[in-house]
């Protein structure tokens, strides 16, 4: 009899802290670290001074809340917006500003979407998220999610930037155990490799349809 295989909540959350760490590192060219101890905790929350939190259902349920300091979210805003040819002048000053909030809830919808996929892919399991929502706050504002989950389990984990600014993760979901029961082949989910091929067929495509413009002009000019 083969030998089964579990994945616990806590790998789970290492799929999460995964997807944090390579969307925005990729997103911003730095180096992006998180803690190897994780926290249990027994509610998640917003927190100062920039909350962003989104909500998944599917095979599961969870919540997963990211709190960025202010020094950690104009750090991230800065790097992002320059890795994109923005000039430093035309950059926000302040992390009120709506410009910041925008960058992060659009980076938080990448990494949400990343482990989502990661999820289908390892787990054979579709969860969906919302939209992210951004919250500018000065105090803590206690967020759960308004559903009854199966034993929930609460976790936080510390993340740093290139210049040790430090921002936090939190994740709340069902207490559950994922058993392998034999070997199966995983998904291809690298969202790089879809957007290449996609545009590969869209040149094939073009490129079809002038060579036919230009067989037909050809044709009409010979009365054919």
């Amino acid at each position: 009899m083969a030998k089964t295989k579990a994945i616990s909540t806590d790998d789970v959350l290492l799929m999460l802290c995964s997807s944090v760490k390579k969307v925005l590192s990729v997103a911003t060219q730095t180096q992006i670290n998180y803690s190897p101890m994780v926290q249990k905790i027994t509610r998640t929350c917003l927190r100062p001074d920039i909350g962003c939190f989104v909500l998944f259902d599917g095979g599961f349920s969870g919540l997963v809340i990211i709190n960025f300091s202010a020094p950690s979210a104009m750090e991230l805003y800065r790097a992002y917006m320059m890795s994109m040819g923005m000039p430093e002048s035309e950059l926000a000053t302040q992390h009120t500003s709506e410009e910041v909030g925008n960058m992060l809830g659009e980076l938080m919808n990448q990494i949400v979407g990343d482990f989502t996929g990661n999820v289908g892919s390892e787990l054979m399991v579709s969860i969906n998220q919302n939209q992210p929502k951004m919250l500018t706050i000065n105090k803590e504002v206690v967020v759960s999610i308004d559903t009854n989950l199966d034993r929930a389990q609460a976790r936080r984990v510390s993340f740093s930037t290139a210049k040790r600014n430090v921002f936090y993760m939190e994740l709340a979901m069902d207490r559950t155990e994922f058993i392998q029961l034999h070997e199966f082949e995983r998904e291809e989910t690298d969202p790089d490799r879809i957007v290449e091929e996609i545009k590969q067929q869209e040149n094939a495509l073009a490129s079809t349809s002038n060579q036919t413009l230009v067989d037909q002009s050809l044709l009409d000019e010979l009365g054919l």
